[in-house]
């Protein structure tokens, strides 16, 4: 148990760069934003390795598709373009058997939360870095636009009264009883996605951590294999279970 005093000095000794860089320029305007929320922080510490790491990754992934939009070319596509068009067709044709007709609504939502979870947990992979998904403030933020998404669709496209008779049930006179635990398994959704994610990461990055400290050299390396495997495999989970729940938020019944 460390003593409170010692938290700062912690935090200071294990931000990284970009971290500090982020704290001196923008650490005021945040704490007095978190202040007003109610949380207590200082200028120093208002901004944590995750934000900062999950920053780089949307300036990353934004310079990425700025790459690509600037670079199409139907003759001569450049490997930034087939990585691009590889990506787009995989995820497509995924969409295309979860959700089905109209799937193209929904793609570019599911390929951002694809890229940028599977980019989060790649960053724990470089030695010193915790992967930003190994914090459930993260996960839970991911967790929860996905909630709202998917739902705001669901309205969208059913109508109020015709979403809200999905969480009925097909029995009338069992809507009474069905109707609770349909809004409990909706709203235990957003823990599902978040708890597995976060989970899940933190155990590969502690597994990692553990056998970088007792052997440095060698076996390590097959660690850092499954992580990779750990991070893709995730990352297609929160996409795959983020079509799903758009799929029967959106389905019509005939």
């Amino acid at each position: 148990m460390r003593a409170p005093g010692r938290k700062t000095e912690r935090f200071m000794a294990e931000s990284l760069a970009l971290t500090r860089l982020l704290n001196q320029l923008f650490g005021g305007i945040v704490a007095a934003i978190l202040h007003m929320v109610g949380i207590n922080a200082t200028p120093a510490t208002a901004i944590n390795n995750a934000f900062a790491l999950e920053l780089l990754v949307v300036v990353g992934l934004v310079a990425f598709f700025a790459i690509v939009r600037l670079t199409l070319s139907v003759e001569n596509p450049g490997p930034v373009q087939h990585i691009a068009e590889m990506i787009h067709e995989t995820i497509g044709d995924q969409a295309e058997q979860v959700i089905g007709h109209g799937y193209q609504r929904y793609q570019a939502y599911v390929t951002c939360i694809f890229l940028f979870v599977l980019c989060n947990n790649l960053l724990g992979l470089i030695p010193g870095i915790e992967a930003p998904t190994t914090s459930i403030m993260v996960t839970l933020g991911l967790a929860v636009p996905t909630f709202i998404y998917y739902n705001f669709y669901g309205f969208r496209e059913q109508g109020v009264v015709g979403y809200i008779k999905h969480f009925a049930g097909p029995v009338w006179w069992m809507a009474w009883l069905i109707f609770p635990i349909e809004c409990i398994s909706h709203l235990a959704r957003v823990m599902s996605l978040s708890v597995r994610l976060y989970a899940n990461m933190f155990a590969g990055d502690l597994v990692t951590l553990v056998f970088f400290s007792l052997i440095p050299i060698g076996i390590p390396a097959i660690f850092l294999g499954l992580h990779l495997f750990v991070s893709l495999i995730q990352a297609f989970v929160f996409m795959l279970l983020t079509m799903i729940y758009l799929s029967l938020a959106v389905a019509h019944e005939h």
